[in-house]
């Protein structure tokens, strides 16, 4: 007798996202459903706008994408346009990009994903004394690590949980099972979680230099609105880029010593984790960080490149542009195309909401019929999954030195072979070694910025095509880039100076992706199945998988009222 398991809406996640699994008579998952519950207009929104001005709009998709949907939106026009940015334009614009990958994964980790294995309760009944032996162990370069500063952590603990009110941790499965850490490594954890809050709203500070603030930092069709006078003081000098150096430094060590040592010492009790989740196999990559403009791919340090049937062998080439290698399907999704066409590539797609499901309140969907506001991204036909884990791919089956490096270092200290990255647990340590990368590039970029202020040039724009006057009467543009979540870019269509037509396909769209036409999984729900439950009331196992992917359903999906009606009007002038 099957068992159905939901979950709505999955917690500690960017927006709404709904999951059904359908469990066998050994409470083992044989079939799941990924739904994403609000509706995402801003397709709609943007046509008939200045394309100068969609990246403020695309920007605001999501509050913790914070950069990503602008860099790719300036891009996009930018392509279309023709226009070509100044050096100083692209590093920054790389810089802005892994300071945000760097606090996105660390947050990820300790606030969204820790909690999956990390028994908050437990720390209670630590030993301090063995809590600091233990820290001194797992992370020695790391300096709060004394046996008081664990029992006050201790004590904070347990004033929160003596005053009943445990705000985003009071409906989770304290004592489940499926937690296996010793109470010392689930209090050094929840140190570390502390830690790692109070960091990370520091870290942004960079955005803020560059961008003028954050979340939301501003960018430029042509370039970044950055002026820079390194004597200056209105503007960014050597004070403020001091200042950007200081925090890559203190970024640099919460991920050697405090991310890296954590993620790999909690993954050391759940060796089984390497056997679940491991979904799709195909993996998709279109590559960013360029080092010789954006579009010299080969330049990359992210390499563009798609892996399918989990074979390492062989990396296949992607082109975004190439209407034959990226569809939209909408066979079991809330939308409609003209002509009842199933599949689109985004330069000719179409946002047309189409609710033929049930109405608030219902039990479960149908997976036979339409149940996702996502459609269903398609890469030459196949289903794939972005991320973390298809980047270390790419790279590592590219050959690429660095990430065969920190690939092979946390293989050996884990002392399992690659084939274990094929796993939850997998694209989880993927998004950690992914960090280290980062900061590591982060420091680079910010000393070739440094380099090129103190070679003379201060240029951070282009504005030769700025005039619509200037561009041709039609032109199409695409912008790609790759967010913390993985694969993302926006097309676009330009007419008579105005936005024709808009397209995003994000990240969660591609992982979160209903079934397509051909009955073909997306990467949650194909990752989901196989995976055992303990107890199907406390679904703890659903969301370690999910969560590894880092959901992000704003970006996929965004507001609809729950008949359909339109909630209110805004007229911006």
């Amino acid at each position: 007798m099957s068992t159905r398991v939901v979950v709505d809406p999955v917690t500690r996640i960017e927006g709404h996202l709904r999951v059904e699994a359908m469990l066998n008579g050994s409470n083992v998952i044989e079939n799941a459903m990924s739904s994403g519950t609000m509706w995402r207009g801003l397709e709609v929104i943007l046509k008939g706008r200045d394309p100068r001005e969609a990246w403020a709009f695309c920007e605001r998709i999501c509050g913790v994408c914070t950069t990503v949907h602008a860099l790719a939106s300036v891009r996009s026009v930018e392509n279309a346009l023709g226009i070509t940015v100044p050096k100083n334009a692209d590093l920054i614009r790389n810089i802005m990009f892994l300071t945000q990958m760097v606090q996105d994964h660390v947050v990820h980790f300790y606030h969204l994903h820790a909690l999956d294995w990390v028994d908050i309760v437990s720390a209670l009944k630590a030993d301090p004394v063995a809590t600091s032996a233990l820290a001194q162990k797992v992370s020695p370069h790391w300096g709060l690590a004394s046996e008081g500063y664990y029992r006050d952590t201790a004590a904070t603990i347990k004033k929160f949980v003596d005053s009943g009110q445990l705000g985003i941790f009071q409906n989770a499965y304290w004592g489940h099972p499926a937690y296996k850490l010793p109470p010392e490594a689930n209090l050094m954890a929840v140190a570390h979680y502390l830690e790692a809050l109070k960091w990370q709203k520091e870290v942004v500070k960079i955005h803020t230099v560059f961008g003028g603030k954050n979340p939301h930092p501003n960018y430029i069709v042509g370039g970044m609105a950055s002026a820079i006078n390194l004597e200056g003081d209105g503007v960014i000098n050597i004070e403020r880029l001091n200042l950007v150096g200081s925090l890559i430094n203190q970024a640099a060590d919460i991920i050697e010593n405090l991310y890296i040592p954590d993620l790999l010492a909690i993954a050391s009790f759940y060796p089984e984790w390497t056997k679940y989740g491991g979904g799709l196999g195909n993996y998709l990559v279109y590559g960013d960080i360029p080092q010789n403009g954006i579009s010299d791919v080969s330049k990359f340090r992210f390499p563009r490149g798609a892996i399918l049937n989990k074979n390492l062998n062989e990396v296949l080439p992607v082109d975004p542009a190439d209407l034959g290698q990226i569809q939209e399907e909408i066979a079991h999704s809330w939308y409609k195309y003209p002509g009842g066409q199933t599949g689109l590539h985004p330069w000719e797609g179409v946002t047309e909401a189409n609710y033929t499901g049930p109405q608030a309140p219902y039990k479960q969907l149908d997976e036979n019929a339409a149940y996702s506001w996502l459609k269903a991204p398609r890469w030459k036909g196949n289903a794939m999954e972005v991320g973390p884990l298809s980047r270390m791919l790419v790279g590592y089956a590219s050959g690429k030195t660095e990430f065969k490096e920190v690939v092979g270092a946390a293989l050996g200290k884990l002392k399992v072979g690659p084939e274990a990255l094929f796993s939850t647990l997998g694209r989880t340590a993927a998004r950690g070694l992914e960090a280290q990368l980062c900061v590591h590039w982060l420091k680079q970029e910010f000393d070739n910025l440094i380099a090129n202020l103190k070679a003379g040039d201060t240029n951070t724009a282009n504005t030769v095509n700025w005039k619509p006057e200037t561009w041709k009467a039609e032109s199409k543009g695409l912008g790609f880039t790759e967010a913390p979540r993985g694969a993302l870019c926006h097309w676009i269509h330009i007419k008579d100076q105005k936005i024709e037509n808009y397209q995003i396909v994000v990240p969660s769209t591609w992982n979160a992706s209903p079934r397509d036409s051909k009955g073909q999984h997306g990467a949650y729900e194909s990752a989901l199945i196989g995976t055992p439950m303990a107890d199907p009331k406390r679904p703890v196992e659903i969301l370690r998988t999910i969560h590894s992917f880092d959901p992000c359903l704003a970006c996929a999906s965004h507001v609809i009222g729950p008949d359909g009606e339109r909630l209110a009007e805004v007229i911006v002038r």
